[in-house]
């Protein structure tokens, strides 16, 4: 049986979390391995509407063991409200069935705040990355600072104080350099020793679990948030997220190595969104946008914000691609394209009147692309809850086999509906 990572292809919001709970069905694990509580899934079970941030897909599926790894920035409180939400819809979720890792860093009130501070700042004078202020890039520049306070140094509050004081050294300083008040140890202490009974029954050593469940043949299933375009290395930057979104960070954001990887399954919408600021060559903001925005249900998870819309980009999805290894994709919302007279699918870029095949790396390169498109035939007909290739009409066929081709990699899972079951299976990742 292999193990599968399931990363977005796009900027992020492809339906990674319907997928990933629809696959975890076959799965024995699931696991996060980055990002924070600024990525939203929805899950649509038998009409019920699941919203996660923070928690892995799998914990609304009894029997399954979920895992937050390392390479999550992890909000203690945001963990535990998380949880009360969903015992709410009368879902469990237990030291038993959810593991943390236990060097896992956190996001305190501190990281939000200087998220905020920064954002604001940046605001004023245009330059805006368009985040969702809840602490995720300060807390991994913490990270790599090697001063962050990590989930296991709640279990030793001998040595926590020091730590503290360590941490804000540095955050007073930049608090005082943006014109704002310090923070206090006590403060600090307080937000930390106030969670520490409700965070330490899920925390362990993730890595030799994994190990040891790879080892007794259980098949692992990797979530990734975001999207490949957020990527920090290979995404639009500076317009991206703070961690890499990509599947190669499966590994050392588990614990466990490349070697477990078997299946990279790139969810990709059937046309493209993203959220906030930065370049998006394809965007339609007249009528196809307000159409896709609308049928689409395009409003962020997380933060509510309006996605902007616009025609499927196959040169970015084909450097995703490239850049995660893709071995076949998860294509989401065609049914979303139902009753266009065309669709247009960007192919190329016009950069300075000379034809490219690549998204560039310079952002004011970015800025100035010219999407090439292809045109291709609607349909009138519905594709929604399709569960076979006989329920879809021939140019929805007709489409995807193009894009098949123009990203260079197969559709694996064709899904037509938020709920669980609209989808179909052409290769089970699981047995490939």
């Amino acid at each position: 049986m292999a193990n599968v990572v399931v990363v977005g292809s796009q900027w992020g919001d492809e339906g990674k979390g319907k997928i990933v709970d629809w696959l975890s069905e076959r799965a024995d694990i699931v696991v996060r391995f980055q990002g924070g509580h600024n990525a939203g899934h929805t899950l649509v079970i038998d009409g019920t509407s699941y919203k996660l941030s923070l928690l892995p897909s799998g914990v609304v599926r009894p029997g399954k063991l979920s895992v937050i790894g390392n390479g999550v920035v992890f909000d203690p409180h945001a963990f535990v409200a998380e949880i009360g939400r969903l015992a709410e819809q009368g879902v469990t979720v237990s030291p038993e069935t959810l593991k943390v890792a236990e060097n896992t860093p956190l996001i305190l009130s501190l990281h939000r705040e200087l998220d905020g501070f920064r954002e604001d700042a940046a605001s004023a004078s245009g330059t805006k990355i368009g985040t969702t202020r809840r602490g995720i890039g300060p807390a991994y520049e913490d990270k790599v600072g090697r001063r962050a306070i990590r989930v296991l140094d709640l279990a030793d509050l001998d040595t926590l104080p020091a730590k503290v004081d360590r941490l804000l050294t540095h955050h007073n300083a930049l608090r005082r350099g943006l014109g704002h008040a310090e923070v206090s140890h006590e403060t600090i202490m307080e937000e930390l020793t106030s969670v520490a009974d409700k965070i330490l029954p899920f925390v362990d050593r993730v890595g030799n679990i994994l190990e040891d469940a790879r080892r007794a043949g259980k098949r692992i299933l990797f979530e990734g948030a975001q999207g490949t375009m957020l990527d920090i290395d290979h995404g639009t930057y500076p317009f991206v997220t703070s961690s890499n979104t990509v599947a190669g960070q499966a590994s050392p954001g588990s614990g466990l190595g490349p070697h477990a990887i078997d299946y990279v399954l790139g969810i990709t919408k059937a046309y493209t969104t993203r959220v906030g600021e930065g370049p998006f060559p394809t965007e339609q903001t007249g009528e196809i946008g307000d159409f896709l925005g609308t049928k689409g249900h395009e409003f962020g998870t997380v933060t509510g914000r309006k996605r902007r819309c616009g025609w499927f980009d196959a040169v970015l999805v084909r450097q995703a691609v490239i850049a995660n290894g893709i071995t076949g994709i998860a294509l989401t919302k065609l049914d979303v394209l139902d009753g266009l007279e065309e669709i247009k699918v960007c192919t190329g870029y016009k950069l300075d009147g000379k034809v490219i095949d690549y998204l560039p790396a310079s952002q004011g390169a970015q800025a100035r692309l010219e999407p090439i498109y292809e045109t291709f035939e609607g349909w009138s007909e519905t594709t929604k809850g399709a569960r076979s290739w006989n329920d879809l009409p021939a140019q929805a066929v007709k489409y995807v086999r193009n894009i098949e081709e123009l990203i260079g990699a197969p559709v694996a899972i064709l899904s037509t509906s938020p709920e669980r079951e609209d989808a179909i299976l052409v290769t089970d990742p699981f047995q490939n």
